[in-house]
């Protein structure tokens, strides 16, 4: 009897075999909100000041224990296609601004939950995404509105002023421990900060992390901190020039090979003492050149060490180009490829170069205070790598937060007063509309009432509690009252001092309200490959047979 098998007919017919393919509101457009939501919750916890950490081991057994949302959705490596576009939100907030990517992710999550009741009540996604692309609209307009008077004003060197911006970003990544890090960071930010403040980088303010200690014995260093010890005995120098070489300070090898053929004892003798009289002679050029400091990008040679001792000369190893760059960066060098005597021209400059031990680790702290220096560096201190990571966040954060406010420095009402104020102006926009769309409004204007409620949960208050005196108070013109999170109570967010940047807040609304209208246009999903079938078996295992 002949097999009969059934031929492919539809989208069967055109796919490859073992493709899926999804499509309606119940198998598409649902199970991507769903999975969605799943990646919101698991951020949403660690949103505000009070958010908890999260214990993430990624693909290569490295251990995060933070609750810095960007970091948290980089390591999860998600595989639903429809959460990565939140986790692309998240990332272009990182990018752009630096902080708030948790604030893009929840919010889109939460809007995708509402639309997913929309959808159950029976409205379409094209009638929701209109709604949401009017309520954003609405939404930078009242921000705009919302904007502190007299902010626009800033002087980027002052240190309160900065403070004051910077406060919350780093607040809510270590909550307490903020007036001291705020200290450093802005201190070293104003350090480096170029004559147009626009022009501003972030990768000049650098972090040097040391165990031991806690976050009071932190400080800042203007100059380079390098984890590593001087090569050679000499271990301090002032008002010094540097020569920096790429290739390392050592006997070259040529390129070609050949073969030496000596007869003779003295011969050999002689061979050694010309390889010794080169080395020395290189050595002695650049003395000779005036510097002082030799930085090497590669190993150093037994017998250049020798001499470099024998002719004062404080030798350096740096083994990442990366640092060797922000060292030539600091001192003003231009680095050499090869030993040879360098140009006065390449030479760079260091007030002073010294190995100080912190906590039992010996650093090396390269300081340049007058010669236009363009890196310091934070030097933190805390009893745990993971602690000292989580600093380092914070750090970052910080620094990025300075970056945002030399391009705009408004700022608007934090503690959750700008959402339930945009919450309110919402729904009474929603009111005013007269499609469907003024559901979607309406519930683009609930969504806000997330960070209010997620910010008292994650501090143990009553949710329910702390949203309906916000609007008690908002309804009564307050717009600047915020929650108090240590006293659990609704209070002025300018007698708190908590303010977040306006562009902040812009971008994080506009890139989560964009990732969520992106999500609730797609109805189909196709994917063409087998999605993990059996395996054909290897070839040795079928000979076993």
């Amino acid at each position: 009897m002949v097999g009969f098998s059934m031929q492919p007919y539809g989208i069967q017919s055109m796919l490859k075999e073992g493709h899926r393919h999804l499509s309606g509101l119940d198998e598409a457009v649902i199970k991507n909100i769903d999975a969605c939501k799943q990646l919101a919750v698991i951020t949403r916890t660690s949103l505000g000041p009070n958010g908890m950490n999260k214990m993430v081991i990624n693909h290569l057994d490295k251990l995060f224990v933070t609750n810095d949302a960007a970091t948290i959705v980089n390591e999860l490596e998600v595989q639903h296609p429809a959460a990565k576009l939140l986790v692309l939100a998240g990332k272009a907030q990182q990018e752009e601004i630096g902080d708030g990517a948790n604030l893009t992710v929840s919010f889109a999550g939460e809007l995708l939950q509402n639309a997913e009741e929309l959808i159950r009540m029976g409205l379409h996604p094209s009638e929701i995404i209109v709604g949401y692309t009017k309520a954003i609209n609405k939404t930078i307009e009242v921000l705009e509105e919302m904007v502190e008077k007299g902010s626009e004003n800033m002087n980027v060197r002052d240190k309160d002023e900065v403070i004051t911006r910077m406060r919350s970003s780093v607040a809510s990544k270590q909550f307490g421990q903020e007036e001291k890090l705020c200290s450093l960071i802005a201190e070293a930010c104003i350090q480096v900060c170029p004559k147009n403040p626009a022009n501003f980088n972030v990768d000049n303010v650098r972090v040097a992390k040391l165990l031991g200690g806690g976050l009071n014995n932190s400080l800042v260093v203007r100059g380079l901190v390098l984890k590593s010890d001087a090569v050679g005995t000499i271990k301090r120098l002032e008002n010094a020039k540097v020569a920096v070489f790429v290739g390392g300070v050592d006997t070259t090898a040529t390129e070609t090979k050949g073969t030496v053929l000596i007869h003779s004892a003295d011969q050999l003798e002689n061979y050694a003492k010309t390889e010794e009289a080169k080395v020395e002679e290189l050595i002695k050029a650049v003395a000779d050149s005036g510097a002082k400091v030799i930085v090497s990008g590669a190993a150093v040679g037994e017998m250049a060490l020798h001499f470099c001792e024998r002719y004062k000369l404080m030798v350096l190893k740096i083994s990442s180009k990366f640092e060797l760059r922000r060292f030539c960066r600091t001192t003003g060098a231009v680095a050499l490829l090869k030993l040879s005597q360098p140009n006065p021209d390449d030479l760079g400059y260091v007030d002073s170069v010294s190995v100080e031990e912190i906590g039992g680790a010996r650093v090396t702290v390269v300081k340049n205070e007058q010669g236009g220096n363009s890196v310091s560096t934070v030097v933190l201190r805390g009893s745990t790598d993971s602690i000292l990571d989580d600093l380092e966040r914070a750090v970052d954060d910080g620094v990025n937060s300075y970056k945002a406010m030399c391009r705009d420095s408004r700022t608007v009402p934090g503690a959750a007063a700008t959402e339930i104020e945009l919450a309110k102006r919402l729904k009474e926009f929603s009111l005013k509309e007269t499609g469907l769309d003024q559901y979607a409004i309406a519930k683009f204007a609930e969504s806000f009432e997330m960070i209010p409620k997620t910010l008292a949960e994650n501090a143990g208050l009553n949710a329910i509690e702390i949203i309906s005196s916000l609007y008690a108070e908002h309804a009564s013109g307050n717009t600047k009252v915020g929650i108090d999170l240590e006293e659990g109570a609704c209070k002025d967010v300018s007698t708190m001092k908590i303010w977040d940047l306006y562009i902040t807040k812009f971008f994080a609304l506009k890139y989560a309200a964009d990732a969520a209208c992106t999500v609730l246009r797609v109805d189909q999903i196709i994917m063409a490959k087998p999605a993990g079938g059996p395996r054909p078996p290897a070839q040795g295992a079928m000979d076993e047979d």
